[in-house]
């Protein structure tokens, strides 16, 4: 990057970007020069911003093509080989305009003629060495190029087609880097400013909580900044956002063609102007709000929070109470004075020192060292841990600000105890920050589930519907084996079911109820959570018998009028029944008779001439006859009994679909 522009001012954000501020001197219509990783120009042709502070203007802002190396050098007119170069230049210029200095003479100007290599006698032999042709006012001199010690081009063509292959080779050497050149126009010495945003790594945070028993515990905020750039960052001003403003790359910088449609010229007749549609009216457009006000003095100490109980330390299993000396040393060493301000929906921490960065590097910069209310307490969860809670830091937000989500580890008593992960805090905010197992306290956990009595009975459409509820019982046993009381928390996960018999929870949260019991040393509380959901049953009464009429009369379900109904509809149900039997009798009999016929008429086809044969063919014909009246009285009672069903099954479906009954039941 050019240093004429140094970085005054960072901004890094959450979400992926910097913001990044330049401000430099320029003098006349100096040309300075930015350059960027390929990746992030279409970030910094979105953003970028140039003014020029002291009266002057910006013309331009230019910047590097898309196009490969090999494409870009076939459009200068010059060709520069690796070797041979100075001979190779001035053969492809010939007919410019230079000056030439041989050793301290003075100079001349003449016209390139070209260049011939000339026989130089050195001692006993002689050596080719190449001459410059020039053409001198009118005369033709030649110059010893191994000579000349300087040589200035007097066209401006030539000298800019030389810079652009000198410039487009040197950005060839950093594949990742493209260049942007802003052009400025103005007189005298003036103040430029440049800001852009690119992708930036994400700002991280870290925290340090320091408990001890007399004081409020103690919060240290660290933010953890990344440079990534090739740019040292040197006393700079940093800004660190929390929030998720909104944020997207947009390719900006590839070149974009459309597709165009081919026209073919119409020699018949001419073509008609194309008269564009008068507008009806501008759109408007409104001012932004402005920023709310930024709040610079730190807020006022957190009220003091219940004191602290000391920790057993890992070191030496000995009891270790206070701290004071590291709480001292933290309170004296790290003096923070980080301004905030709110923005919109986001949080600013700035830090008021210029900080120093390194290209490549990262660095821990302190924003944050408060005291806050807070206490430390167990939680249980059974799903995090079934047999023990965690110790945690019952955490109010009182320092005044927003913190962001970030590690946080946790001194007790000059000792480490343990690490925690925080969310992001807006103020005031309460959260339970668990830091380390507690195995001193165990929890033992039984679970029952049952149904409830029916508390409700309805009757529709031939169906009873009785509603009860299912009954889950959570009973937690608690036995604090330390020889000190803690305030303990117990997280029940909520389903969807509703409290019942169960004390009142202290906090509810999206996924859980959480419950308070105060231990004493050496306790074996217990606690019972009851939940209870609705379940249904149903029951149809197309098919029930008597005895389940008399179980539903026992049980409350149905009235003694509801019950003498449906009595009457099992009664000419049954009837249905009997019709269907009979029909079923009739229709069996009928079948048999046809068999009859079939057997008697293929006897008489069988019976040959004579007087007992004719005797014989009589009776079977008078036999068919019978069978055939039958018949006719079996159809008619089977027409009848049909008819009789229907009716019967039609009144059973009437008389179900009226029935409509409710009652509710004592829980």
């Amino acid at each position: 990057m050019s240093s004429v522009l140094p970085i005054r001012r960072v901004v890094l954000y959450k979400h992926g970007v910097g913001y990044f501020e330049r401000k430099g001197k320029v003098s006349g219509n100096e040309a300075l020069n930015l350059d960027f990783k390929a990746r992030d120009m279409n970030d910094v042709l979105k953003s970028m911003t140039v003014l020029d502070l002291s009266g002057g203007s910006v013309s331009a802002v230019s910047y590097d093509s898309t196009k490969p190396l090999d494409q870009l050098l076939q459009e200068a007119t010059i060709r520069i080989p690796e070797s041979g170069s100075l001979t190779a230049l001035l053969g492809q210029i010939k007919g410019a305009r230079v000056r030439v200095r041989v050793g301290g003479k003075e100079p001349v100007e003449g016209i390139i003629v070209g260049l011939e290599s000339l026989a130089v006698v050195e001692g006993k032999t002689s050596v080719m060495r190449p001459f410059l042709s020039l053409l001198v006012v009118g005369s033709l001199r030649t110059f010893d190029l191994l000579e000349i010690s300087e040589l200035e081009f007097l066209d401006d063509a030539v000298r800019k087609d030389l810079e652009f292959y000198l410039a487009t080779v040197l950005s060839s050497y950093k594949k990742d880097s493209k260049r942007m050149s802003i052009l400025t126009s103005g007189t005298g010495e003036r103040e430029l400013f440049v800001s852009y945003v690119v992708e930036a790594p994400v700002w991280k945070t870290s925290y340090r909580i320091l408990l001890d028993e007399l004081k409020p515990p103690l919060l240290q905020g660290w933010a953890l900044v990344d440079n990534t750039g090739d740019e040292d960052w040197v006393s700079v001003d940093l800004a660190l956002i929390a929030g998720l403003p909104v944020s997207f790359v947009h390719d900006l910088y590839n070149p974009r063609y459309m597709k165009r449609p081919v026209v073919q010229v119409r020699t018949e007749a001419a073509a008609a102007p194309v008269i564009p549609e008068e507008a009806y009216g501008a759109a408007e457009g409104g001012d932004g709000g402005e920023m709310e006000k930024a709040f610079f003095a730190p807020p006022a100490p957190a009220p003091a929070a219940a004191p602290m109980r000391a920790m057993v330390s890992s070191v030496g299993g000995m009891v270790r109470k206070g701290g004071g000396r590291m709480r001292e040393a933290a309170e004296k060493s790290l003096e923070v004075k980080t301004l905030t301000k709110e923005v919109g929906d986001l949080f600013e921490y700035r830090v008021d020192h210029p900080v120093t960065v390194h290209r490549n590097q990262s660095a821990l910069v302190p924003i944050l060292q408060r005291p806050f209310e807070g206490r430390r307490v167990l939680l249980y969860n059974r799903t995090t841990r079934e047999k023990n809670p965690m110790a945690c830091i019952e955490m109010k937000n009182t320092a005044g600000l927003t913190l962001e989500g970030g590690p946080v580890t946790v001194m007790e008593a000059d000792t480490y105890v343990g690490e925690a992960m925080l969310d992001t805090m807006k103020p005031d905010d309460k959260r339970f920050v668990p830091y380390a197992v507690e195995l001193s306290c165990v929890v033992s956990v039984e679970d029952r589930v049952e149904d409830g009595p029916v508390f409700r009975a309805v009757v529709s459409r031939g169906v009873l519907s009785v509603e009860y509820y299912h009954l889950r019982r959570t009973r937690y046993f608690v036995r604090n084996k330390a020889p000190r009381p803690a305030a303990f928390f117990l997280e029940h996960p909520r389903t969807g079911w509703e409290l019942r018999e169960t004390p009142e929870p202290a906090e509810t949260t999206e996924g859980f109820w959480r419950f308070k019991l105060e231990l004493a040393a050496g306790a074996t509380p217990e606690l019972t959570v009851t939940e209870r959901s609705r379940g249904i049953r149903q029951y149809a009464f197309t098919s029930i018998n008597l005895e389940e009429v008399s179980f539903f009369l026992s049980s409350h379900y149905i009235d003694s009028g509801l019950a003498e109904s449906l009595r009457e509809i099992i009664a000419l149900r049954d009837r249905v029944t009997t019709l269907a039997q009979e029909a079923q009798q009739l229709a069996e009999e009928r079948e048999q008779v046809f068999k009859d016929q079939e057997r008697i008429r293929s006897n008489i086809d069988s019976l040959k001439t004579g007087a007992s044969q004719r005797d014989l063919a009589d009776r079977f014909v008078t036999k068919l006859s019978e069978q055939e009246n039958r018949l006719d009285a079996i159809s008619d009672a089977l027409e009848r009994l049909t008819e009789e069903r229907k009716v019967a099954s039609d009144e059973v479906a009437r008389r179900l679909y009226a029935l409509n009954y409710s009652a509710d039941l004592e829980t």
